[in-house]
């Protein structure tokens, strides 16, 4: 049996994509609540604001995950039929949905130890 055909095959590289992308959003996570804590939220606020960030950039995520899902083969028509050359497939629109939401989900992880350590 090939490796792209087992379990471990298939959830390796989508594993990478989020994984990597969460490991962004934890680094970045006391760079963005310092920041806002240095603009005047204090160190309370500027974890509360980049924990929402994080979920913003989640809830958008999957909502933009979704949407890719629900109108992808639309799209590609419109594409198709209006002989427009675009590089826009749902493919990489989940991909990049995967991305926004592993970082998203890093941001909140950070700021979520943050606040437990800050407590």
């Amino acid at each position: 049996m090939s490796p792209e055909r087992t379990a471990v095959g298939w959830a390796r590289p989508r594993l990478w994509l989020v994984g990597s992308a969460a490991g962004v959003g934890v680094v970045v996570g006391p760079l963005a609540a310092a920041l806002f804590a240095a603009l005047g939220h204090g160190t309370g606020g500027g974890v509360r604001t980049a924990f929402s960030l994080g979920a913003l950039a989640l809830g958008f995520a999957a909502i933009g995950w979704s949407g890719s899902i629900f109108d992808g083969s639309g799209i590609a028509s419109m594409q198709r039929s209006l002989d427009v050359s675009g590089n826009w497939t749902e493919s990489d629109s989940r991909r990049a949905m995967g991305r926004i939401a592993g970082f998203g989900a890093g941001l909140m992880v950070a700021a979520s130890g943050l606040e437990a350590a800050l407590v």
